[in-house]
């Protein structure tokens, strides 16, 4: 685990904080000496989170979760509200919370592309709508998940990178906006990561392989969370000061 206290007196909010890399962030930046609050739908999951989080603390970090479902606005409004009443203050919210689903875009109901939206492209809004009159009070800054879908085509996934591409245009036309006011907004776009939701990208027989040999390595290697955990950090600490309406490809040269 890194020594850098870059994140101490620091209170971050992660969502997707139950698995993969919402969970690696809230261990790193406990780790760096945040008041970290993790979340996501998924209690059990969160527990895990804060579990390992604890055990990574250091200078002064904790991590405490709540659950709640971007998607939902009313959720989002109580998460901020208990942010605000219990720790006085909000520096970082990292959104990492997604959901990924592989189809034959003809066979995508409407419903199943707008559950897409509400988790990836909604959640991401609603998230940042409520927290930046708080950033706006700190100087704090954003850091969204975008995808590598957004730029490179990814067959079956069409909902999924439309999602993603919103994420990418909010985050340019939020960094913009306050781009006076003290508060940056970047993102990070992750190829192939192994999470629980690459292991589980839901192929079916009829999706050919061969129109994914430009957005997977020769070597079929994946990254960790916990490397594009680390790029989230700089990002959001005072190492990222300067840098403001970027999405930093965190893909091991996948796409070329």
């Amino acid at each position: 685990m890194p020594t850098a206290s870059r994140f101490e007196g620091r209170v971050c909010v992660i969502t997707g904080a139950a698995s993969g890399i919402g969970r690696a962030v809230l261990v790193r930046l406990v780790s760096e000496g945040a008041q970290s609050i993790g979340v996501d739908l998924n209690a059990g999951g969160l527990a895990e989170s804060a579990e390992m989080a604890a055990r990574a603390a250091a200078h002064g970090g904790q991590a405490r979760v709540l659950t709640a479902s971007v998607a939902e606005e009313a959720d989002i409004k109580r998460v901020f509200d208990d942010v605000v009443r219990e720790e006085q203050r909000l520096d970082v919210l990292v959104n990492m919370a997604g959901v990924l689903r592989s189809k034959p875009t003809t066979e995508v109901t409407a419903e199943e592309f707008e559950a897409l939206l509400r988790v990836n492209l909604l959640g991401t809004f609603l998230c940042c709508r409520e927290a930046l009159p708080h950033l706006l009070a700190t100087r704090g800054n954003i850091v969204n998940a975008a995808s590598m879908s957004a730029f490179v085509g990814h067959p079956y996934m069409a909902g999924y990178s439309a999602s993603k591409g919103g994420v990418v245009a909010l985050t340019h036309a939020l960094s913009r906006e306050y781009l006076l006011r003290g508060v940056r907004v970047n993102a990070v776009a992750p190829g192939g990561i192994l999470t629980g939701m690459a292991a589980n990208p839901g192929f079916t027989p009829e999706m050919d392989p061969r129109l994914f040999q430009h957005v997977t390595r020769p070597d079929r290697l994946l990254g960790q969370p916990e490397q594009v955990a680390g790029v989230v950090a700089m990002l959001a600490s005072e190492d990222g000061g300067f840098v403001n309406g970027e999405v930093i490809r965190v893909d091991g040269g996948t796409h070329g």
